[in-house]
């Protein structure tokens, strides 16, 4: 199997792959599978690494302080979002809360939470494609972290609703009543 493309997150040309596609790359090679097309991942910047560690660890943090149920993590992990075969996605953070969804492989099903922080080639892919499937598959709420325009967006598609913030806000967590993340103290300088 050939997968090609340059750019980062490149959708592939054959007509429909598999998870058993995604399986046989070479060793170093990630892609994600949405209804059966391929898109190549690059390797993340150091400044998309260091707003994951960021987040990672406030989520980590708060809830392990709340001794909560949910369990996060982040990029690699292994989510079957529709648990089919066309469909594998790994978002940088996820939560989830339904610890049946967990095995061995990863998540089996939506993730309650989930975030992906926007690198120069992601755009197209974070903010319709998978805007689109999380949507589709029962992700509770969505963020779209962008560190180019500093803005967050948060979508809770429980309420059907979205709101936009800068990294000069604190944003509420939906899924937590009281959890917000506060951006003036996520450093990525």
């Amino acid at each position: 199997m050939k997968v090609r493309g340059s750019l980062a997150m490149a959708e592939t040309t054959q007509e429909r792959y598999t998870i058993e596609d995604i399986f046989a790359l070479p060793d170093g090679e990630r892609a994600e599978l949405i209804d059966g097309k391929m898109y190549r991942m690059e390797s993340p910047g150091r400044m998309h690494q260091k707003l994951l560690g960021e987040l990672f660890y406030r989520i980590s943090s708060y809830i392990r302080e709340h001794k909560g149920d949910c369990e996060v993590y982040p990029a690699p992990f292994a989510v079957f979002i529709n648990q089919d075969k066309y469909n594998y996605v790994e978002p940088d953070i996820v939560v989830v809360c339904t610890p049946e969804k967990l095995d061995d492989k990863g998540c089996q099903g939506a993730p309650d939470w989930v975030i992906e922080i926007v690198s120069p080639g992601s755009r197209k892919m974070d903010c319709s494609i998978k805007l689109f499937k999380y949507r589709t598959a029962g992700v509770r709420e969505y963020w779209i972290v962008d560190s180019v325009k500093r803005t967050v967006v948060v979508y809770d598609f429980e309420t059907d609703d979205y709101a936009e913030y800068t990294f000069a806000d604190s944003v509420p967590v939906g899924i937590y009543a009281d959890f917000m993340i506060d951006f003036t103290q996520v450093d990525i300088s």
